[in-house]
């Protein structure tokens, strides 16, 4: 791959050896913060309180989180893993980045722990960034000149170490031609495509558009929407795709339409060990997000209200899956397997 023409338009992460910097997502856009943490105890409040989300992103600080606990040795390093493995239940990236610092940790002496899982977790955010510039290019060939695409939360460099991943792949696609236009779906409740895609998007220079959830389906209609992109928190074996609540609903209307829908996530978003979507842990969070808004009631006092996180697309609603290891098309169990083994 020729080199990659496009750079992380923010430092949202940034390892110091002895501490980790995270832009704190939560503020966005109205202020820019970092939160630092020094120990994988902050890191795991990090996650849980979503001032970092995204799974790669969340697999990227985890590593982090255990090359932070390996300074205290392998009991708070076991300790760790178990911390931030229930930080959050679905985005199964968490998890790899758990397991990869407790492999290298595996391999080393007392002496060298702290070194070898330092260096594993660095390496865990190198391939991440790599791996977004491929999917960038990979997903870029699958439009026509001039696009127009309609995305929804946020999988750009926010939700990983690097570029992004549906939002890289836009990104990457607009400095190539093929993209015209971007339509970010709002991402009720927590607004994660008005506060964060819209302020990556406007930050690159690419041309986009906020509109509301419920305006999707007037929007495919009426302008000319050629691919829905998004990402994914947890693939599984089958090629069913969980991702942020609402995904689900805009790949029913894409079909609708007769409009791709591409999902694009690295291969630690592959969970081979859960056979379909309908085991994938639904991760249910507070409901005062739904009744509220940065503090704000917008629901009659003593309203009930459920805030699922995330919901799972069946695989026979997904044109093509996009990996920094290829191209899964169509989406199913068989070829993702091929893929990424």
């Amino acid at each position: 791959m020729k080199p990659f023409p496009l750079k992380d338009p923010i430092a949202h992460i940034t390892w110091k050896g002895d501490r980790l910097l995270m832009l704190d997502q939560r503020l966005l856009p109205r202020r820019i913060h970092y939160l630092t943490c020094r120990n994988a105890g902050a890191v795991a409040r990090a996650i849980r309180c979503m001032a970092l989300r995204g799974a790669p992103l969340i697999g990227v600080a985890a590593a982090y989180g255990m090359a932070l606990a390996a300074r205290c040795g392998r009991r708070e390093l076991a300790r760790a893993g178990r911390i931030l493995r229930r930080a959050r239940p679905t985005a199964v990236n968490l998890m790899h980045g758990v397991d990869a610092m407790l492999a290298a940790a595996a391999l080393a002496s007392e002496q060298d722990l702290v070194r070898r899982v330092t260096r594993a977790a660095e390496a865990f955010h190198r391939e991440d960034i790599a791996g977004n510039q491929r999917m960038a290019v990979l997903g870029a060939s699958l439009l026509r000149r001039g696009s127009r695409v309609m995305t929804h939360c946020n999988a750009g460099a926010l939700a990983t170490g690097g570029l992004g991943t549906a939002v890289g792949v836009i990104r990457y696609a607009h400095h190539v031609g093929k993209v015209s236009e971007v339509f970010s779906c709002e991402t009720r409740p927590y607004l994660q495509g008005s506060r964060l895609t819209m302020w990556e998007l406007m930050q690159g220079g690419v041309p986009a558009t906020l509109i509301t959830d419920n305006m999707a389906a007037h929007v495919m209609k009426t302008c000319g929407i050629d691919a829905v992109i998004v990402g994914a928190d947890r693939i599984a074996a089958n090629a069913d795709v969980c991702n942020k609540i609402g995904t689900y609903g805009l790949a029913i209307l894409a079909r609708h339409h007769g409009i791709p829908f591409f999902v694009v996530a690295p291969a630690t978003t592959v969970d081979m060990t859960t056979p379909d979507g309908s085991r994938i842990p639904i991760e249910e969070r507070s409901s005062d997000e739904v009744l509220r808004i940065f503090g704000h009631p917008i629901a009659p006092v003593g309203a009930r209200a459920r805030h699922f996180a995330f919901d799972v697309t069946p695989h026979d609603l997904v044109t093509a899956i996009v990996t920094d290891r290829g191209i899964v098309r169509p989406a199913q169990g068989r070829n993702l397997k091929k893929v990424v083994g």
